[in-house]
């Protein structure tokens, strides 16, 4: 299977590096000099996007933000310089990773590989209905209500996954943090109440309450 990756940086010799790489390995590529286009690009739905975070104009924390509501890959951010407080800000719009300039090649490579594996054991997954109005289809990461679909953007989606998939069992913060983000993530786990609030109101919109509840000084479980 070819993977399509999108690189979206302001500096053309990275782009350059980074396509020849990539295509060498068997990608095929998209690519992107700003923002706009890499809103443009991300139409095409690629596997997974390289994200710089700091092209002028429309910067990489606006793109994420914009494209998420019907962009479920992975977005791997790349950054010269990043602060724990932006990083909480890339992962609450729905960031996956951080790569910090410069960067291995070789590691790079292997986080691309380890969230495109990732997805497709999500993708081998089936539909569950869950009652005669709800049901989450976890091979194509989506969830309708009366049979009209609920978009959510990725890291929703994997809180509904997650919670879905065990539920009455109750998650604190931070192993869905953990679960969701990764151990080796460097963000917080506060971003996890963000999402949560977010879930309930897109629920809310389509007319039904979400299934998530809170149990209070304990975290949050899927209501059976």
């Amino acid at each position: 299977m070819q993977y399509q990756i999108l690189i979206a940086d302001d500096e053309q010799d990275i782009v350059t590096m980074l396509q020849s790489f990539f295509e060498s390995k068997g990608y095929a590529v998209l690519t992107a000099k700003n923002g706009n286009e890499a809103v443009t690009q991300s139409e095409k739905q690629p596997d997974i996007i390289l994200l710089d975070i700091n092209m002028p104009g429309t910067d990489g924390l606006s793109v994420c933000k914009r494209i998420r509501d019907y962009v479920s890959c992975p977005i791997l951010f790349l950054t010269a310089k990043i602060e724990d407080a932006d990083k909480v800000k890339g992962f609450a719009v729905g960031g996956d990773d951080y790569i910090t300039k410069p960067f291995s090649l070789a590691e790079l490579e292997a986080r691309v590989a380890a969230h495109l594996r990732r997805e497709m054991r999500r993708r081998t997954e089936g539909k569950i209905k869950f009652d005669d109005t709800l049901s989450i289809d976890y091979a194509d990461r989506s969830v309708t209500y009366k049979d009209r679909p609920i978009n959510f953007a990725k890291k929703e989606f994997d809180i509904i996954e997650l919670l879905s998939q065990n539920a009455g069992q109750v998650f604190d913060r931070e192993r869905i943090y953990e679960t969701v983000w990764g151990y080796d993530s460097d963000g917080d786990s506060s971003v996890v109440t963000e999402h949560i609030r977010r879930i309930r109101a897109k629920f809310i919109e389509a007319g039904r309450e979400a299934n998530i509840e809170t149990v209070w000084g304990c975290g949050y479980k899927w209501r059976k």
